[in-house]
């Protein structure tokens, strides 16, 4: 079975093949770029820049290629974790698109429309890895101290309207380590991973309640091991009031950003 690496530079292959080598640029962010990677939790953040517009011929087999890497290597536990976006690189930095293929958890499409996530494209200009062609992260414009707090406010309103109760599945621990992870990003305009985030957070005895992030970190290092177990389920399901308690930490922290913002009125008003 091929590792992660080897999963990668097979996907790269492909994408190549099918837009006829015309590529400008295979890029990594997210967990993989910054080294924390977790099968069975994280995704495999990719944005392929193409040298010239992509044909509706190649749109349509874009579209169904983590598909069809599946059924050709079903025992690869890579290939359905791929997400991001394939498009032509002077439409990407115009920020307009024509044409672009688009791979998400909830699936993936041919669209016109795409707006990148300030956290996502800050990874890209400060740690994004060349996978193919153009290894040059200046083309990525890094977003400034205020836009990566404006991203912070909307993670934020995000945690209150959608983490008040949470599932059995594993991102409703994942919530507790993006809040330490958008507290770090206020305290010192950078973003780390995850798991750093996590451990930074229990370093500086940021939560009263310590135990639920130290449970998450744990379930981390292994997640395929616990994200059938029942008593993990169960645990998973009742995480609503600590996401919350939590999330006050954090609204805290963004009013001592930004004494003079409205952001820490909105969890109260309901926004």
């Amino acid at each position: 079975m091929l590792n992660l690496n080897q999963s990668i530079e097979k996907m790269a292959d492909r994408l190549s093949a099918m837009l006829d080598q015309n590529i400008h640029s295979i890029w990594l962010y997210g967990s993989v770029a910054l080294d924390d990677f977790r099968l069975g939790w994280s995704d495999i953040d990719l944005l392929v820049l193409t040298g010239g517009r992509i044909t509706e011929e190649q749109a349509q087999q874009l579209v169904g290629l983590r598909q069809i890497m599946l059924e050709t290597e079903p025992d690869n536990p890579y290939y359905r974790s791929f997400e991001g976006v394939i498009a032509d690189a002077n439409e990407y930095l115009a920020g307009t698109f024509s044409k672009l293929v688009y791979w998400g958890t909830s699936g993936e499409r041919i669209t016109d429309r795409w707006k990148q996530n300030v956290f996502s494209l800050y990874e890209l200009a400060k740690y994004g890895k060349s996978v193919r062609g153009e290894n040059d992260r200046s083309i990525f414009a890094e977003p400034s101290v205020m836009d990566l707090r404006e991203a912070v406010r909307q993670h934020y309103e995000t945690i209150c309207r959608f983490a008040v109760e949470t599932d059995e599945k594993l991102y409703s621990c994942g919530w507790l380590l993006d809040i330490a992870r958008c507290i770090y990003t206020l305290r010192y305009s950078d973003v780390i991973s995850k798991t750093q985030a996590g451990n930074w957070a229990l370093s500086e005895h940021l939560f009263e309640n310590e135990e639920p992030l130290r449970k998450t970190l744990w379930i981390r290092q292994n997640p395929l091991a616990y994200k059938n177990r029942s008593d993990v389920k169960q645990w998973l399901k009742e995480l609503g009031p600590v996401v919350q308690q939590y999330a006050d930490v954090l609204e805290r922290e963004m009013h001592l950003a930004d004494p003079c913002g409205a952001a820490s009125q909105m969890k109260g008003t309901g926004l």
